[in-house]
Order: structure tokens, then C-alpha cells, then sequence
């Protein structure tokens, strides 16, 4: 059947497409390989390493940049959906685990983290500012999918073997390559040229703001890879090492820089802003409201991120099976946190991105007080716990407002991160916030351990609830913000192409 014109020059309908091709490989990741390989015999400790390969994802803003001075964001998706589906193939036609699969899995997230930042960075050229609502809450859901669909391959395992299933993940890769290709034109963006990598560095180098900036994000980086891998344990004196090796290199830039100013003979370097590699992360700090607007980046979404990682502990210790967590929590929960999405998207379309910021992430926040009175009142850790229909419907309808309401406010906040992107470049901005936001997720996951082990489930939800109000003390830089990105001339601009 034809599919109709005027559906292919939706954008709304390309977002959903785009995303079920970033949901996918995710799921493929996290539902497939762990399963098969359990299946396998393969040993716990090996499949918990596999996690250290999705490290791709965190980092991906360190090759962001070169999605945006090549391009040609279709391209990059069309060709490494396809060499997904090549590498899926392998695990098709190979059975046993060996280092083979370590290299395998390494290649298909590196790939797949590219491939997000090419649709990342392709969608927000794609839609103007009344659009971000309701497509990111499109988005979303999604990209939800796409995830689940992982789960219906998983499913053709039982009955077409393992070397089917990986087959058809490996075709649906394909099609789903050439759905991204098939997307409307890239327009034109106009760029600067930038400086040598030589030239940058070394202008940032006698810059000290620029190059402690430069120092700090590397420093980040190194604790985002040590998070997962844990390697500062086998060096006791890494960190005062790292820190003081960063501060005796600063203090040598600070000085070359003081002398440099009274040497007529130094060479005038070019701007800072328009290196290849840190070009786009000092055009950012340079930005006026930058760092209120990173702090409320980094806590609009703390009191979601801080209880949901405790949920689930919660409903087990109060007694609940795992069919139940799985149907409630996490089936009914999905569908309802995609429904929130759609629905807080309109809402941001039709009121303001500001405004559905603060609304819509206040109800996320009052949402958390459901989970508390129900830790109030539900008894856990009983050897026979005995859940009456109050006790289950109480916290069942926790469970129902958390998921909505989660949506309603994502959708909001993905908004916001589009909004204040430069379109001149995309990828790489929207790579750098959505990994400050992943900070600050892996941070509360962190501590939510601690806070809910020392305080009792009660005492911690209602503190989550408490974490959402420092963010709004922040709005005031970020509405600044969002006028700005409105103000400034070519951001959103583009000419078809």
C-alpha cells in the first residue's frame, strides 16, 4: 500500500520513526544480549561487564562534533543502522561466547550512540519552537516502542532459535536505516569555518578561563568512565593525582598567559569558539545565563531521578510478586508515562515552554507524595506480608500519577534542552546537556541507595519531593535563557536544501 503524500511531509510522523530507531538498538542491548547469553551459561560477572560497553552513551559527546561539521545527518544513520544489522548478523551466524562478542557488543553501542546523536541533532533542525511539545512527547513514546520491540524478538527466540531472532533484529535494523534516509532533507545550516585542532588548542591553552573550563570537562569525563569501570580503585592516589597534575597545568597557562600579553610578537589567535574540537563547549560557557541554567539542568529532574530507582525495592519489600511489579509498574506504567508525554506536550505547545516547566514539573513533583504516604502506611519487610485491597490500590495509584505525571514533566524539560540549542550545532550541544542530565541521574541513583536504607522509604520519598523546589529558584535564568536562544539570529534558521 502507498503510503500518502502528505504523511511523508509530517514531521510529527518522521519524529516517531526516527525514535523507534533509537529505541531499538537500546533495547536489543539491555533485553537481548543479556537473556541469550544467561541462556548460554555465560557467567553473571561477565554479562554485569557488558554493562561497561554502554558506556557509548554517556560519551557520546565527545565525537558529537563530528556529526556536526560533516553532516549529513540521514547519511550517518542510514550507514550505521546498516553496519548495526551487519553486527547483529555476526551473533546470528556465530554461536558461544568468547572475545569476539566484547568486540561485537563494543562496536554496536559506539554505533548506536552515533546514531542518537545524528537523530537528536537532525530533529531539532527539523522543528520550529511551537512544534517541541508535542513531538517530544511523540518522541518519548516512541521511543519506548522501539524498545519493546526488542521485546517481541526476544519472544521469536522460543520459536524461530536465537540465529532467527538475531536475523530478523538484523532486517528490522535495515528497514529502519532506510526509513531514516527516506526522512525530508537535511536544509542548509551556515557555519563558521573552524581552526586546526593545532590552533585551538593552543589558543585555548593561553586563554585560563577557557582552558580550565577545558580541564574540568575532561575531568568529568574521566569520572563519568570511572563510575562505570571503577579503575580509581586500583590507584589509590588517582584522583589527588589527576586534580593536581589539572591545577599545576592551569597554573602554567595562567602564567604564559600573563607574559604573553606584554610579547607584541605573540601571534593573534582566532576565537576560541570555533575550534573543531572544544569550539562548540566555549561557544556554550561563553553563553549569558550558562551556569544557572546547567545547575537547573542538572536538579529539575533530581526528584524524579532520586525516588525512581527505589520504586521497585519498595514494592517488593512491601510484599508485591514479580508479575505484579512487571504489569503495574513497568507495562501499565509505560503506557501511561507515554500518554503523560503526548499530553504534556500539547500542553507545552499551547501554553509556553516556561510555563509547562514549572506547571507541569510541579505536578511531577507531587506525585512523589503519593509513594510517601503509601510508605507511610504499608508495612514492609514482613516475613508474610498480607496486602489488602487498600494497601494495593494505594499503591497502585502512586504508581499510576508517578508514570503519568514523569511524562508529563519530560516532555516539558526535552522542550526546554531543544529550545536553547544552536542549530548551527546541534548534535553537539544537545549531546553535552542530555550527558549533564545523565550526571545527575547516575548521581541520584547513587545516593537514593543510602538515603532510603538510613531514613526508611516514608521519610526518603517525602525528601525526594522536597528536592524539586531548588530548581525554581533557578527559573528566572532560565526564562533569560530562553529569550536569548529566541533573540539570537539563525538559531533555528535554515535554508532547503
Amino acid at each position: 500500500m502507498k503510503v500518502p503524500q502528505n504523511l511523508l511531509k509530517n514531521k510529527l510522523f518522521w519524529v516517531g520513526i526516527l525514535y523507534f530507531a533509537e529505541g531499538f538498538p537500546l533495547g536489543i542491548f539491555y533485553d537481548l544480549f543479556p537473556v541469550h547469553f544467561r541462556q548460554q551459561g555465560v557467567a553473571l560477572w561477565k554479562i554485569g561487564f557488558m554493562s561497561l560497553l554502554g558506556l557509548s552513551w554517556t560519551l557520546k559527546f565527545l565525537w558529537a562534533p563530528a556529526i556536526d561539521h560533516y553532516r549529513h545527518h540521514r547519511r550517518w544513520m542510514f550507514f550505521v543502522d546498516v553496519l548495526m544489522g551487519g553486527v547483529i548478523l555476526i551473533f546470528a551466524a556465530k554461536s558461544g561466547f568468547g572475545p569476539w562478542v566484547w568486540i561485537a557488543i563494543g562496536a554496536f553501542t559506539l554505533l548506536s550512540a552515533t546514531n542518537d546523536i545524528a537523530i537528536d541533532g537532525y530533529t531539532i533542525e527539523l522543528l520550529d519552537k511551537g512544534e517541541l511539545g508535542l513531538a517530544n512527547g511523540l518522541r518519548i513514546g516512541f521511543y519506548r516502542v522501539g524498545m519493546l520491540a526488542s521485546g517481541f524478538v526476544l519472544i521469536l527466540s522460543d520459536y524461530i532459535t536465537w540465529s532467527g531472532a538475531y536475523l530478523s533484529a538484523a532486517v528490522m535494523l535495515c528497514l529502519v536505516g532506510y526509513a531514516c534516509l527516506c526522512a525530508p532533507k537535511e536544509g542548509v545550516v551556515q557555519t563558521k569555518k573552524t581552526n586546526t585542532l593545532l590552533k585551538e588548542l593552543k589558543a585555548i591553552f593561553l586563554h585560563p578561563s577557557a582552558f580550565g573550563t577545558v580541564l574540568l570537562f575532561l575531568l568529568g569525563t574521566l569520572w563519568l568512565i570511572n563510575n562505570a569501570t571503577k579503575w580509581s580503585k586500583t590507584f589509590t592516589l588517582f584522583w589527588p593525582t589527576a586534580f593536581g597534575l589539572a591545577a599545576i597545568l592551569f597554573v602554567i597557562s595562567f602564567v604564559i598567559e600573563n607574559i604573553s600579553k606584554n610579547d607584541t610578537n605573540i601571534e593573534i589567535l582566532p576565537s576560541i569558539t570555533e575550534g573543531p574540537m572544544f569550539g562548540t563547549l566555549m561557544a556554550m560557557v561563553k553563553r549569558p545565563h550558562f551556569i544557572p541554567v546547567i545547575i537547573f539542568i542538572l536538579t529539575f529532574k533530581l526528584a524524579d531521578s532520586s525516588m525512581g530507582f527505589m520504586i521497585k525495592p519498595f514494592w517488593v519489600d512491601a510484599g508485591f510478586s514479580a508479575t505484579e511489579i512487571g504489569l503495574v509498574s513497568v507495562n501499565i506504567g509505560l503506557v501511561l508515562s507515554i500518554l503523560g508525554g503526548i499530553i504534556g506536550g500539547w500542553i507545552t505547545d499551547r501554553t509556553s515552554i516556561f510555563k509547562a516547566l514549572w506547571v507541569l514539573g510541579l505536578f511531577q513533583a507531587i506525585s512523589n507524595l503519593g509513594y510517601a504516604l503509601s510508605a507511610a502506611i504499608i508495612p514492609t519487610g514482613l516475613e508474610h506480608p498480607v496486602l489488602t485491597f487498600q494497601y494495593k490500590a494505594m499503591i497502585y495509584s502512586a504508581s499510576a500519577i508517578e508514570s503519568f505525571t514523569g511524562g508529563l514533566g519530560t516532555a516539558a524539560f526535552l522542550a526546554f534542552l531543544m529550545a536553547i540549542v544552536n542549530k548551527r550545532h546541534s548534535a553537539t550541544e544537545y549531546a553535552l546537556l542530555s550527558s549533564v542530565f545523565a550526571l545527575s541521574r547516575s548521581v541520584a541513583g547513587w545516593a537514593g541507595g543510602f538515603g532510603a536504607e538510613t531514613l526508611g522509604y516514608a521519610p526518603y520519598f517525602f525528601l525526594t519531593f522536597l528536592l524539586a523546589f531548588p530548581a525554581y529558584l533557578l527559573l528566572p535564568w532560565v526564562k533569560k535563557m530562553l529569550q536569548y536562544a529566541g533573540d539570537q539570529e539563525g538559531w533555528g534558521q535554515s535554508e532547503s536544501g
